[in-house]
């Protein structure tokens, strides 16, 4: 049941995603910038965003397990204050190397962050209210992607460096108010010990769960949403020209959009429909919006279609998130981990092929974009189909 100690506590991880997200965030339009001043250009961009994702794969399901047994506070005060000497690490760098150390560590930092806050809505919400609580920290989520550019242009008129320090000064509080007010929550049943294994035992028996299906669909999602943001803008330069404004509106818009729903309809939707339902409209959503970018050419109708894609994306995270959430039982940090881990694979691959598609034909990757989202969709539709008990329950 929800208490106003719950809901304070669920109000202080938004604060921190929003701060998480509006770190990595306000960096990328002054990028291309800083990384000219090493010498580097889009190459590097792409490797040190792998490099993030890589860090996030790596580490997530470790994260997920330790707040099992040490308690989730802990473990987000940690990735905060990590995530905050890297951003610090990454704006003195004076070698190329520092950068992608510091990304590493970014991504190390975050991996220690989200999972674990993940778990602690799961354990500070009933069974009822898990949707919302998600809704609102993957709204906390958006909010901070969409105004962090935004944020990150406006701070680089002191200078290139001036952006990184205050994300790192932002994030540091973050970690001090976090380790000041958060209970530290260890889930009363025991874990397993034996259940403590590396990343490729953890891999091999996040097969054997009763979410595993859902597992796969956020990596397909996650593959689709990267493939759809890393060539959007590369392809409206191409073929229309657009300015760096154009490009930026056509991404707040639909992020505005996803944080309106998260905020105030995504808990509506989940009572009413399930979390099931929401996944597979919004997985045919996600599939014709995709592929509508190229049959669509006046600035609006992109502008329409890309805030349909952003607003549908948003909707399918925290569906997915509030299903595995229920599915997983006392393992809510080891599940939330996995979850994290196969959303970073999807991370890293999904620009990389996109990259490649791209070179060869700029309409590639919305089409293969297309394809690998209806065959997510189908893959979710006979699981649930499968699986229509387990599904009935996690609505009771």
């Amino acid at each position: 049941m929800a208490t106003k100690s719950n809901n304070f506590a669920l109000y202080v991880l938004m604060f921190n995603m929003f701060i998480a997200m509006s770190g990595i965030g306000l960096i990328l339009p002054i990028m291309p910038a800083y990384l000219e001043t090493f010498g580097v250009a889009g190459q590097a961009l792409g490797t040190l965003i792998a490099t993030f994702a890589l860090a996030q794969f790596l580490f997530s399901p470790i994260s997920g397990q330790l707040s099992d047994k040490y308690g989730r506070k802990n473990l987000i005060v940690f990735g905060l204050i990590v995530f905050g000497l890297s951003q610090l690490v990454f704006g003195v760098a004076t070698d190329l190397w520092i950068l992608y150390l510091a990304r590493f560590f970014t991504g190390l930092g975050s991996a220690f962050l989200i999972p674990p806050m993940m778990a602690f809505v799961a354990d500070i919400t009933s069974y009822e209210e898990r949707g919302r609580g998600m809704g609102l920290l993957g709204a906390s989520m958006s909010l901070g992607f969409t105004i962090g550019p935004g944020v990150g242009g406006f701070l680089a008129g002191v200078s290139l460096q001036f952006p990184f320090y205050i994300a790192a000064s932002v994030a540091l509080i973050a970690a001090a108010i976090s380790f000041f007010v958060l209970p530290n929550i260890v889930p009363s049943a025991p874990i397993d010990n034996e259940k403590r294994e590396n990343l490729f035992r953890q891999m091999k028996r996040s097969t054997a769960t009763p979410y595993f299906v859902m597992l796969l669909v956020m990596l397909i999602f996650s593959f689709g949403l990267a493939n759809f943001q890393s060539t959007i803008s590369l392809y409206v330069d191409h073929k229309y020209n657009y300015t760096p404004t154009d490009i930026a509106v056509l991404m707040t818009v639909g992020g505005f959009a996803g944080v309106i729903v998260q905020t105030f309809v995504i808990g509506k939707l989940f009572k009413r429909y399930g979390e099931m339902k929401i996944i597979q409209v919004n997985l045919i959503i996600l599939s014709i919006s995709m592929i509508a970018v190229l049959f669509v050419h006046t600035y609006w109708t992109i502008l329409l279609v890309s805030s349909v894609f952003f607003t549908a994306a948003a909707l399918l995270r925290p569906a997915i998130n509030t299903l595995i959430s229920k599915l997983a039982g006392n393992e809510q940090g080891f599940a939330a981990g996995m979850n994290n881990a196969y959303m970073s694979l999807g991370t890293m691959i999904g620009p990389t092929l996109a990259g490649i598609l791209f070179d060869i034909n700029i309409s590639f990757p919305y089409i293969a974009g297309t394809v690998i989202l209806l065959s997510c969709f189908f893959l979710a539709t006979i699981w649930s189909l499968k699986k229509q008990h387990i599904l009935e329950l996690s609505r009771t």
